[in-house]
């Protein structure tokens, strides 16, 4: 999922349904921007280990915090609101963060005081049981679970749930539900009366229907995508303003772009909630600001600043330096390796010339661009798609970055010429942010030198994703980002490039449809073996960039400043940043 994307894998190729789950994994100090020896690095590092939990696991309240005080209010700034807000169109890792304060689903994940990520029964009473190798999934709804408004959340809400992830106006957001079920291949949505019989009803009991065996199917529900929206309530696409709540917050005002003002949702019992600790007794959420006005601002550390965090924005490119290198600061510093990879998707319907894509990939200024984001502290140089913290990740590097990081504008010279596409138009794509312009300075400069015409435009950064994953999108090159939903090689690979899954809303951005690609994706999800599952996802990732598909940019370091009376300031290794329900404000 794009960060974008919600980062973790499950250890094997095909999961057994009691499987091990790695995620992107933690690290401890960084170093200054340059990279110092103390510098976490992606390559060379294994993820965290995840663990499926029990039913006792799953049962509420969540596990207190030392320290923690209830109370106060808690701020967030970030550069962006959110694009959606109806869980069916959520796919994106900062949507996910921030909605687990107002969303439930049937699982999630639980975050203890060690840091340690398990997998449990959110508003199910456990995190799903298969007794056929994940052919049928049964999740049983948890007893006095309730709506903002007081009423119960009903297996109607359950059932409606995963219907109208079907309907036509679900246009964003993961489809794996829709392509598993039995029969969904046929099914339009709820609204004309019609049920899904794949989904079993049974008292307080859901059963899924498979059309093959998915030993991961309980850490596909964690997604915020599939939390619970109440039947009574939903009123289609205007569902996407404001969510009904069972969680411990609730919606009290948002202007979009602007803020969201949440408080407690008095019908929420932490009885029932084993994930979370709903300390605040109100979260002021503001976007618009940007990284390097967010970083300063922490630095200063003043009034209500004090009690403020991002969960998007990250310490600015220009401030790396200063933060970890200043030994007080860099207490309120929480650091992690990710596991997403950044790519510019090549638009292989406008660029169609492999050559010509090939020589995009020589002509990249990936050093160039790690200084802008920071240096070394901030990223790793990208050679490949899938993140070496992802099994499936195989070591290669078809264009020299390694060897020339500023890149080769020879060779790109030398791919165009053989191509008969020397002074190649391409139309680039950025985000609207104060660092995208200088990266955009910096790739048109070298794309120049490298003998391409070069037109950049800047796109909204609330809506880029959704604008990107339009088919007729007008653009040549656009960055994006995406990391595996949970198993390494599947997830890392089939939603963004099998040519089967493109769509308005889909994110097979480069609009790759290879067959030989679509084959590969087919025969390496049925390897059960982990190993030889590894091996085939990574011979697809060679493959896939052998046709140029995407430039691959770089691996992320993740590091976050905070206000120095945030507490409770931890790592959701399911959803890769900071555990939102764990925060307290600090007197």
């Amino acid at each position: 999922m794009s960060f974008s994307r919600r980062n973790f894998l499950i250890a094997t190729g095909v999961a057994a349904a009691s499987s091990t789950v790695l995620s992107a994994c933690s690290s401890g100090d960084a170093g200054g921007g340059k990279g110092g020896k103390d510098t976490p690095k992606v390559t060379g590092n294994k993820g965290a280990v995840i663990q499926v939990g029990t039913k006792a696991d799953s049962t509420g309240p969540a596990p207190e915090v030392p320290g923690a005080v209830k109370g106060g209010t808690l701020y967030t700034m970030d550069q962006i609101d959110c694009d959606h807000l109806d869980p069916a169109q959520i796919w994106s890792s900062y949507e996910g963060l921030l909605t687990p304060l107002f969303m439930r689903g049937l699982v999630g994940y639980k975050v203890d005081n060690k840091g340690t990520t398990t997998l449990v029964g959110d508003l199910a009473t456990d995190a799903g049981t298969t007794k056929d190798g994940g052919k049928t999934w049964s999740f049983t709804l948890k007893d006095g679970v309730k709506w903002e408004d007081g009423s119960d959340v009903t297996m109607d809400d359950v059932r409606h749930t995963f219907e109208r992830l079907f309907a036509k106006f679900v246009t964003f957001g993961p489809r794996y539900p829709q392509e598993w079920l039995v029969g969904g291949d046929k099914y339009k949505g709820p609204y004309e009366g019609k049920h899904l019989d794949s989904i079993e009803i049974d008292g307080k009991t859901v059963t899924f229907h498979l059309k093959e065996a998915r030993g991961d199917f309980n850490f596909t529900l964690s997604m915020r995508a599939f939390s619970l929206v109440p039947k009574k309530k939903d009123n289609k696409e205007d569902y996407d303003k404001k969510p009904f709540s069972c969680g411990p917050y609730k919606i009290d005002a948002r202007q979009v772009g602007k803020s969201m003002s949440l408080s407690r949702n008095p019908h929420w019992d932490p009885k029932t909630d084993p994930i979370r600790n709903a300390y605040p007794d109100k979260f002021q959420l503001q976007f618009g600001f940007q990284n390097l006005a967010t970083t300063d601002r922490y630095i200063a550390d003043q009034g209500n600043d004090q009690h403020t965090l991002s969960i998007f924005n990250e310490i600015a490119p220009e401030r790396i330096q200063k933060v970890l290198g200043d030994a007080t600061l860099k207490k309120r510093v929480m650091t992690h390796l990710d596991a997403a990879t950044y790519y510019y998707a090549i638009n292989t319907t406008r660029i169609t010339d492999v050559k010509v894509r090939q020589a995009l990939n020589y002509a990249w200024p990936s050093q160039q661009s790690q200084l802008i984001r920071g240096g070394a502290s901030s990223s790793e140089i990208a050679t490949t798609i899938i993140s070496p913290l992802t099994p499936g990740h195989a070591d290669f590097d078809l264009y020299g970055k390694k060897a020339k990081p500023a890149g080769d504008p020879e060779k790109a010279k030398a791919l165009l010429k053989e191509a008969g596409k020397e002074g190649q138009k391409i139309v680039i794509a950025f985000q609207q942010s104060d660092n995208a312009v200088k990266q955009a300075v910096a790739i048109k400069s070298a794309l120049t030198k490298a003998g391409f015409d070069v037109v950049t435009q800047q796109v909204d950064k609330t809506s880029f994703y959704s604008q990107i994953a339009q088919i007729d999108n007008h653009y040549d090159l656009f960055a994006c980002g995406w990391s595996a939903d949970w198993p390494g090689g599947y997830t890392a690979l089939q939603p963004t490039f099998d040519g089967r899954v493109i769509a308005n809303g889909a994110s097979n951005w480069p609009q790759l449809n290879d067959a030989g690609v679509n084959k590969a994706i087919d025969a390496a999800a049925k390897i059960t073996d982990a190993e030889e599952a590894n091996k085939a996802w990574g011979a697809i990732d060679r493959q896939i960039m052998e046709l140029a598909a995407v430039v691959p940019d770089y691996w992320p370091i993740r590091n976050w400043l905070y206000g120095s009376k945030v507490g409770g300031v931890m790592f959701d290794g399911g959803n890769s940043g900071i555990a939102i329900t764990k925060l307290y404000a600090m007197a």
